[in-house]
């Protein structure tokens, strides 16, 4: 198996399965003399990690990051980090009925097409379980973004939809004050009760997530291959479950005209170049590069596929039969997903600043 890796100069390559062992990462390109301790890197993994409430997985594990190389005496060395995570609560017997089945939604088909053999305990290395070394990833990344951003940035991204119910405003402060990383405290009653019956009726439900970058320079991006938008819409789509991603006003943009889609410009002194845009349309990109306004960015997450109901399919010989996904699953798997959508943009703006300065000096 390739691809297992993301990105250029900060790059991380994960490894391990869901009801493996343990899962880990090599992460390189993070510069030496950067002050850095397990809990920098616990902080986030506690955002995203299973059973903090009965809107998730009552999978209960701590997540206790280990550093095992790249850092001596609390700075990193400049040599790739290596971090380990032990997986404490795996219950593999709850996947032994389904050995042969392939379940209807998940990755087993085509892994057992095109590998011969497949991990049926929680999806083996198709499961989410594996992005918790993205959010561990993400942390160093902010690190090596903090270390060179001089001025202050932010990465915030919230739940801004639940199913068919949306929130009407933004208030960031509010994203860590609830289980939903939700910014609109007056659309919690509704997502709660929405999630109620959907556990009630042992069904799943998606979900759209917003990310907002804030405070990074202009010229991050290549313009043609390595776009900026390219590369952020690839590290978002390849999280699990992630099934769309748009930049800006992404497909909206198609129902405006030229004049309306266009962001306006001025001369403005208080601007960190000069200018000001009266709009932000394009969410912050432009040709593959920032322009210096906030990067906006959103994902679809489809509903977990792994339901409690009697789904049809086939097994592994061809035969039609029915299956019932046991175990400890997500109601909404979009809500731990939003630590995960900020971990991997900031690991893109993290590669891209870096290279921005192999290219010119900052």
């Amino acid at each position: 198996m390739t691809g297992n890796g993301f990105g250029e100069i900060f790059r991380f390559t994960s490894f391990g399965e869901s009801h493996g062992k343990a899962i880990g990462c090599i992460v390189e390109g993070v510069p030496a003399q950067i002050p850095l301790e397990p809990s920098d890197i616990q902080t986030a993994l506690n955002r995203r990690k299973p059973g903090q409430s009965k809107f998730t997985t009552q999978r209960k594990e701590p997540d206790a990051v280990q550093i095992l190389s790249g850092v001596f005496n609390g700075l990193t060395t400049g040599t790739p980090i290596g971090l380990l995570i032990e997986n404490e609560d795996s219950h593999s017997s709850d996947y032994s009925e389904i050995a042969q089945k392939f379940r209807p939604g998940h990755a087993d088909f085509p892994y057992f097409l095109k590998y011969g053999n497949r991990d049926y305990r929680g999806g083996g290395r198709a499961s989410a379980r594996e992005t918790a070394l993205r959010v561990a990833a993400g942390a160093l990344a902010r690190k090596v973004l903090k270390h060179f951003l001089k001025t202050p940035f932010d990465i915030t991204a919230g739940l801004i939809q639940i199913g068919n119910e949306k929130i009407s405003g933004w208030d960031c402060t509010q994203i860590d004050r609830n289980p939903f990383f939700c910014p609109d405290a007056a659309a919690l009653p509704r997502f709660e009760r929405l999630l109620e019956q959907v556990r009630k009726n042992e069904d799943s439900v998606g979900a759209v997530i917003e990310i907002r970058a804030t405070g990074f320079p202009a010229g991050l991006g290549e313009p043609v291959y390595d776009r900026l938008d390219a590369d952020l819409a690839k590290a978002l789509m390849s999280i699990n479950a992630v099934k769309g991603v748009e930049i800006g006003d992404g497909f909206a943009a198609a129902a405006l005209t030229g004049r309306q889609n266009a962001d306006e410009m001025y001369a403005d002194k208080q601007a960190a170049n000069g200018v000001g845009f009266k709009s932000n349309h394009a969410g912050g990109i432009l040709g593959g590069l920032s322009t210096g306004q906030p990067i906006i960015a959103r994902i679809a997450v489809k509903p977990t596929p792994s339901i409690a109901d009697t789904l049809h399919t086939v097994n592994v010989e061809g035969e039609n039969t029915t299956i019932q996904t046991k175990g400890r699953h997500d109601p909404c798997v979009g809500i731990r997903a939003v630590p995960v959508a900020e971990a991997m943009t900031a690991c893109v703006l993290a590669d891209h600043l870096l290279r921005l300065r192999a290219q010119y000096h900052l």
